[in-house]
């Protein structure tokens, strides 16, 4: 269950109410108290906002509790998520002041003509006279928005901005958030496309699945700037980075584990390939209607190229018949799929990935018991697998050495420094993959799709420090 933070605002009659019977009545009810701000003391009476933590199902509980006694007067209830997201969560501030004529005359008409006219001969020059060399649009259809699905591309617009915040916190690069009113594929490709000139990168966010391979593979061909789709491949590039430290504490070499991965769509279609560039040998890839195997004809085109793939396996089955056996076990699908005897029925020393949010495809209670190592997509539990580890640094990468996009060899590059992060002495079965707030993260994903950039020739330009 996921908790929130709401703050109340009672006003208490004196004469009939005490703050231990509020306390108590919110205690009761599912709340739990953790902080008091007194707004208006009073002999007879006083107003007080009390912070309180409660589980989401339970938010409706307290304030019915406070509304039903007597003596208590309940004046406001604000969730403290919805506070920090007024007004929007970013802005645009200038570089420098405009304070006189002379500074107004260099920045707009009529000096700025002659910067106009400088990268209508030379269009590259917009990299250092425009803000295109440091900036991100991370666009969206609202139509796979977290967990939420299809809700839209207004409703779209808080996570779009959250990315464009982590994008300037962790890595220092101006992203702008996107949401497009259209979920005709033509019609992205078209918009962005016609956006692009003062883009140095695209962040694809949130389209669903299978247009969303269509749009980053036509953007990829026909722009030459950066196009990412974060739901595929940064999930991928962080389930590799943990598997790749998982595969040390079990002891096991990639090329000889058998992977089953749960939930084909986009994630699910992106960490299979990046699984077979990474070395897996005998891979299982499963969907609803169980797995799919190799020489299968399939009509999802995605589907068809791994069931043309020679590592994948040619038994079908249901997906507890196949994780039998299993030494690892990816899902990117919903919850409860699994329990405690499937767990038990892999391999020695299984690897469990259970990415679904917000409930696992097998819940710790049922998988540490027979796991060795275990992770979610959740933050309330060891080994998150959160791809806010991979896109500051991929993008702060791409962007400095100007690559004309990104490939397999950079994201395989970033999942291998993602790992490296977590030394020797660090690693064990709870700490697999680093936190989202180690700064080297950024730095040493940015330096390996750097290098991985220049090597595979895509680098247009070489960072003063790789001279």
């Amino acid at each position: 269950m996921a908790n929130t933070s709401i703050i109340l605002r009672v006003e208490l009659d004196h004469a009939k109410v005490t703050f231990g019977d509020v306390a108590a009545a919110i205690s009761k009810s599912g709340g739990d108290i953790t902080s008091i701000d007194v707004i208006r003391p009073g002999k007879d009476s006083s107003v007080r906002d009390i912070t309180v933590e409660v589980v989401d199902t339970e938010e409706n509980n307290v304030v019915e509790s406070l509304r039903k006694q007597d003596g208590i007067k309940l004046i406001n209830v604000s969730d403290r998520t919805f506070l920090v997201h007024l007004g929007g969560k970013i802005k645009i501030q200038p570089t420098l002041p405009i304070k006189n004529r002379d500074d107004l005359s260099r920045v707009y008409t009529p000096g700025v003509a002659k910067v106009c006219t400088a990268i209508h001969e030379n269009s590259e020059k917009a990299y250092s006279l425009t803000i295109k060399r440091n900036t991100v649009a991370v666009v969206s259809d609202g139509t796979a928005v977290l967990g939420l699905g299809d809700v839209g591309p207004y409703a779209a617009a808080p996570v779009m901005e959250g990315k464009a915040m982590l994008f300037k916190q962790l890595a220092g690069v101006d992203a702008f958030p996107i949401c497009l009113d259209t979920r005709d594929t033509e019609e992205i490709i078209r918009t962005i496309k016609a956006m692009s000139p003062i883009f140095g990168g695209i962040n694809l966010e949130d389209i669903s699945s299978p247009r969303c391979f269509e749009i980053e593979r036509r953007l990829s061909e026909e722009l030459e700037i950066p196009v990412f789709h974060d739901d595929q491949h940064g999930t991928a590039v962080v389930v590799i980075a943990g598997l790749l430290n998982a595969l040390k504490v079990v002891n096991k070499r990639i090329e000889n584990i058998r992977v089953v991965v749960n939930g084909i769509g986009a994630a699910g279609v992106s960490i299979c390939k990046m699984l077979l560039s990474a070395g897996v040998t005998k891979l299982v890839p499963v969907d609803r209607e169980g797995a799919i195997v190799r020489g299968g004809t399939y009509e999802h085109e995605m589907w068809q190229w791994l069931a043309d793939q020679p590592q994948v396996e040619a038994t079908g089955g249901t997906l507890k018949e196949v994780i039998k056996g299993a030494d690892v076990f990816i899902g990117v699908s919903r919850g409860n799929l699994l329990n405690g005897e499937d767990i038990r029925g892999m391999g020695p020393d299984p690897i469990v990935f259970a990415m679904a949010n917000p409930v696992p495809e097998v819940s710790p209670e049922e998988a540490l018991p027979h796991a060795r190592v275990y992770a979610t997509g959740r933050s309330d539990f060891p080994n998150q697998i959160n791809n806010v580890l991979v896109f500051p640094g991929l993008f702060r990468g791409a962007l400095d050495c100007r690559a004309r996009c990104i490939n397999e060899p950079m994201k395989l590059a970033a999942a291998r420094a993602i790992a490296s992060v977590v030394t020797g002495g660090e690693l064990n079965e709870l700490y697999i993959i680093p936190s989202i707030f180690n700064d080297q993260v950024v730095i040493e994903v940015r330096k390996a799709v750097v290098q991985a950039a220049i090597l595979t020739g895509v680098a247009r330009r070489i960072p003063k420090d790789f001279r």
